[in-house]
């Protein structure tokens, strides 16, 4: 699975350099809303026909706000842990990180402090977002399928939800869908939260 994603990656990069009419590029980001609420849609199709989803779902009970909360602080030490290596701050790091994969939102709220940071934040955070879809079909075969939320971060509702549901189960991508929506919510509070503090 993930070998046909990194071709797609790469392949798209190749159309989009030589071969790409004007038209497209135009309307890319149409056709990008276009064909990921068509993945969205087979998604919810896939989460449907399963019967017992609420069921399993009601089972976690209040635990099931653990996963967004264990996935935040994951990445925050992280990113902390990261700043050792970087001519980053504590804290500058620990903003990278609480973009949660949310590229555009976090480059361009650190883009308010400065540039290079905005850049670092958007580079950080898409390179999240395609690592994570790569190695998701990985991690849920060797490590396990709630582990594969983890990865993906705030996209886990949305441009990786397709990529954890052929991965991992319906009953999973429930799961998903409830902790991008807690990690996309987060993510405008933490990012300024960890900039006010450096």
């Amino acid at each position: 699975m993930s070998i046909h994603i990194l071709l797609s990656v790469f392949f798209g990069i190749v159309f989009g350099y030589f071969f790409a009419p004007e038209i497209i590029i135009q309307k890319i980001d149409v056709i990008i809303d276009f064909g990921l609420c068509l993945l969205l849609f087979f998604v919810g199709i896939d989460i449907g026909k399963n019967k017992n989803i609420i069921d399993d779902v009601k089972s976690y009970g209040l635990k099931i706000f653990l996963i967004p909360i264990m996935i935040v602080l994951g990445t925050l030490f992280g990113s902390m842990t990261a700043s050792l290596f970087l001519k980053l701050s504590l804290f500058e790091s620990a903003a990278v990180g609480a973009g949660l994969g949310w590229y555009s939102l976090s480059a361009i709220e650190l883009s308010k402090h400065s540039a290079e940071l905005g850049t670092i934040a958007f580079l950080a955070n898409v390179s999240r977002e395609v690592i994570a879809l790569m190695i998701i079909p990985i991690i849920a075969k060797k490590i396990g399928h709630i582990e594969t939320i983890a990865a993906a971060g705030a996209t886990s509702m949305d441009t990786s939800l397709p990529v954890i549901t052929k991965a991992t189960s319906s009953s999973i991508s429930v799961l998903s869908f409830f902790c991008g929506v807690i990690l996309s919510f987060l993510v405008p509070i933490l990012v300024p939260l960890m900039m006010s503090f450096n």
